[in-house]
């Protein structure tokens, strides 16, 4: 008996160890789950699994081909800790997805591909302590990013595309400790930028393509002094990018009085013009200075120095195309006219120039296009935008618009009784030239000596429409003169001309 329990009990044993894990309340699929912690790295997931334990603290999910994150994914792991979501292909995170991990302390989002941080992103991280978004996609960090994140001690972006680091993006961050943005595309950095950042001890800023100029002037001052304590040795070799005659200098080779700026200069012509309702307008503002400066245009309020930033409103289009400095209207309106700005600015400072629109009333009349304006090859030009369907076309009274209608349709008609009446005098003529006789085209030579040469044959023709062909040896053969009339009395004829009817 004691023998058949222990062989009842063995098989029992290796029957449960040779069963897979299935989905349970206590284990996803695929996944190992022991003690606190749930492993699902490398198994070909494309979403956050459920079914994973409320009382788990750590979950692992790295090399997977996750793409995006979900608010309802994590909303009842509020006992997480840290959470590894590194070498995925998350490209979304939803906001407010990790608004229940309260206790959350490490996020790992590396080697994804996120391209946009925004505030709502970190919405719930109170205790967050390490972030990890390096090796993503992140082109730029818009002002209080982080400002969710007061206990965040280390931030790693580096080897992201970042350009733009605006001057409030680090706002909040007052435990950061960490600060690694190296390998991306920065080419500036203010002095506002790093001033929240009071706890900071480590800031790694090499290997990005650094513009040389006076807005670096602070930052080479700041290395010289304060960035000692946070920059290593190799760390302080800040290479310069441009401006050419200073690429491949370290930030700290350069004397400060060569950190120099060129304020912008704007030009516009003209300063005023006239549009008529319905047409398109587009102005071009070209500022020029070093570094190269932003463009863009404001609506001015007329004779005030209060200005509003351009927008899109019933229908209107205002582009202001921040950076090339075009300025767009279509189908312009009485409420476009006006003052409007151009304003350039780089780190050398801040130009503007006015431009004035006049809105002329909308004419009826055929279409055509004006002589008045621009001259050729101005920065300016008009687009009349002349379709039925159009908003001044449709602004016309039925009457006005039936009678616009019935011209068309009378000058049509007009054009093909025209065509006809030409088609049928070229047919008549045809027939007439088919029934003449075929000996209407006579020639009539001279058999004097000397060579006959094109230039001594004129045609002549008899009175009854006879062409004739006839050798005239007194006329030169390279006339210095435009040729005269041909008489009938000094053609020399050898043979007898045909008589006449």
């Amino acid at each position: 008996m004691a023998v058949f329990l222990v062989l009842l009990l063995s098989t029992l044993l290796l029957s449960l160890h040779s069963t897979p894990l299935r989905a349970s309340p206590s284990c996803p699929v695929g996944c190992r789950c022991y003690s606190l912690t749930v492993e699902c790295g490398s198994t070909g997931l494309r979403d956050i699994p459920k079914y994973i334990p409320l009382t788990i603290q750590t979950i692992f999910l790295q090399d997977n081909v996750i793409g995006q994150i979900r608010r309802q994914d994590l909303t009842m792991l509020k006992h997480l800790h840290y959470l590894y979501l590194q070498n995925n292909t998350i490209s979304a995170v939803e906001p407010g997805s990790f608004r229940s991990l309260g206790q959350l302390l490490e996020l790992a989002l590396n080697g994804n591909r996120i391209h946009l941080v925004t505030a709502d992103m970190f919405q719930g991280l109170e205790h967050l302590r390490i972030l990890y978004l390096a090796r993503n996609d992140i082109t730029r960090l818009l002002d209080y990013t982080f400002r969710g994140l007061p206990r965040l001690q280390e931030l790693h972006l580096q080897h992201n595309s970042i350009e733009t680091l605006a001057d409030q993006a680090l706002v909040g961050l007052t435990s950061l400790a960490l600060l690694d943005l190296s390998r991306n595309n920065l080419h500036t950095i203010g002095p506002a930028t790093l001033r929240p950042l009071v706890s900071l001890q480590v800031l790694r800023i090499t290997d990005n393509p650094w513009r040389c100029d006076c807005a670096l002037h602070w930052l080479r001052t700041w290395i010289d002094e304060e960035g000692q304590r946070l920059l290593s040795s190799a760390e302080r070799r800040l290479v310069c990018t441009e401006p050419p005659r200073l690429s491949h200098l370290s930030l700290v080779e350069v004397p400060l009085n060569s950190l120099v700026c060129i304020p912008p200069l704007v030009q516009l012509e003209p300063k005023r013009l006239a549009v008529h309702l319905g047409e398109s307008l587009r102005v071009s503002c070209h500022a020029t200075g070093y570094p190269r400066p932003q463009v863009t245009w404001r609506k001015a309020s007329q004779g005030k120095e209060g200005r509003v930033s351009l927008q899109k409103t019933n229908g209107e289009l205002f582009d202001p195309d921040t950076g090339s400095g075009m300025l767009f209207l279509s189908n312009v309106t009485v409420a476009h006219a006006g003052f409007y700005e151009c304003e350039a600015w780089n780190a050398g400072g801040v130009a503007r120039v006015t431009f004035q629109l006049v809105s002329l009333p909308y004419s009826p009349a055929w279409p055509r296009l004006r002589s008045h304006g621009p001259a050729l090859g101005s920065d300016v030009s008009r687009e009349p935008l002349y379709a039925l369907g159009s908003m001044a076309f449709s602004a016309l009274g039925a009457a006005t618009q039936t009678a616009i209608a019935v011209g068309i349709s009378l000058l049509t008609l007009t054009a093909l009784l025209l065509v006809a009446m030409i088609y049928s005098r070229h047919h008549q003529r045809d027939k007439e030239a088919d029934g003449a006789e075929k000996e209407s085209i006579l020639y009539v030579n001279d058999y004097s000596d000397g060579p006959t040469t094109f230039a001594q044959l004129e045609e002549y023709r008899d009175e009854r429409g006879h062409e004739m062909y006839v050798l005239n040896r007194a006329k030169p053969v390279l006339p210095p003169a435009p040729p005269t009339a041909v008489s009938t009395t000094n053609l020399g004829c050898s043979l007898h001309c045909p008589a006449h009817d």
